[in-house]
């Protein structure tokens, strides 16, 4: 949106901002990538999944539906795709896609995730108390998914990040899984990062900066993934520090899983714009002095294409519209977290 960025009242200058060389050899090109996590699994939280899904939701018909969706993306020329080992068959689904394609390891930039293990036996409706993910940031867990890892997706590989890591975890203070990681980026040549949730990300982050690899000082993380949108705008103050030490930012959840669409600043906005709700509500966050990358979270086609016309809005939007727009979706963090805490896996 022009060279500054209207912010609580301020103007900060983009101009003067540090631009990422790790970010631009990372992921060249178009800075939105595709999510796998609605299409690696029958049941996610986003809302209208059953509108946007058929009722098979067998492994045959999400993995036709993921090749669809990717082949979608390939053909706008997408080539960053973000998977985890508790997306369901994500992996799999994208390793297979990408070896049955023919599309080279150098020809793609992929991410994925560990810490988490998928725990729902391909079913949508669990018995109460039963989780669909759990979380496990331990020295073995990490090494067992790091072979799944590899195994289903080999040399595509270039970033592996720590799923929501968290105080809680304690992953951060674990030096075997720091230990572990470090030597990860140097053997495979991998870059390492993290993505964080809750109302602490800002917290969890600052602590992620300051975390060294053990042989020469220098830091381990090179990326990180945070939620942030229009409704969760509380990071923007780490995420403006994390992108000025030059880490790659990336953006998960941009359209808050459905609920930003139905922010009624938002939708009046678009409709003055003749743009739709999805597609300003990712320029909103493209747009950004910290330069992000996001990731659209599609699970149809007709998604995909309203999704990446925010790549053009973002260039045009005007700074004063942007910061207004800004100021009134914003909600408190707390709040934020807690509703979607409150979302049913569907």
């Amino acid at each position: 949106p022009g060279p500054f960025f209207m912010r609580k009242g301020l103007v900060v200058a983009t101009a003067a901002l540090s631009t990422s060389s790790m970010a631009l050899e990372m992921i060249p090109g178009c800075r939105m990538g595709l999510g796998l996590a609605a299409l690696g699994r029958p049941g996610y939280i986003n809302l209208g999944r059953d509108r946007d899904l058929e009722e098979d939701r067998s492994e045959g018909a999400m993995r036709a539906r993921a090749f669809e969706v990717l082949d979608a993306a390939w053909s706008r020329g997408v080539r960053w795709f973000d998977a985890a080992r508790s997306y369901g068959l994500a992996e799999q689904f994208l390793g297979d896609y990408l070896r049955e394609r023919g599309i080279a390891p150098s020809e793609v930039f992929v991410s994925s995730k560990w810490g988490y293990r998928y725990a729902a036996d391909w079913k949508v409706d669990l018995t109460p108390g039963a989780a669909h993910e759990v979380k496990d940031h331990s020295l073995a867990h990490l090494r067992s998914q790091l072979r799944d890892t590899e195994a289903a997706l080999g040399d595509y590989v270039r970033l592996y990040q720590i799923h929501s890591a968290t105080f809680e975890s304690g992953v951060l203070e674990n030096r075997e899984v720091l230990n572990e990681l470090a030597a990860l980026k140097k053997r495979n040549n991998w870059k390492i990062g993290l993505s964080v949730s809750s109302p602490q990300q800002a917290e969890v982050l600052r602590a992620a900066l300051a975390v060294r690899c053990p042989e020469d000082g220098s830091r381990l993380f090179d990326s990180c993934q945070v939620t942030y949108n229009v409704l969760e705008q509380a990071p923007f103050d780490v995420l403006l520090e994390a992108h000025q030490a030059g880490l790659l930012i990336i953006v998960k959840e941009a359209l808050a899983n459905g609920r930003a669409l139905t922010a009624a600043p938002l939708v009046a906005t678009a409709e003055t714009l003749n743009v739709t709700p999805d597609s300003l509500a990712l320029a909103a966050v493209l747009a950004a002095p910290f330069r992000p990358h996001v990731l659209s979270g599609a699970v149809t086609s007709a998604q995909l294409d309203s999704n990446f016309q925010a790549a053009a809005l973002a260039e045009t939007l005007d700074p004063e519209l942007l910061a207004a727009l800004l100021r009134d979706c914003r909600q408190d963090s707390h709040t934020y977290w807690a509703d979607r805490a409150d979302l049913k896996w569907n």
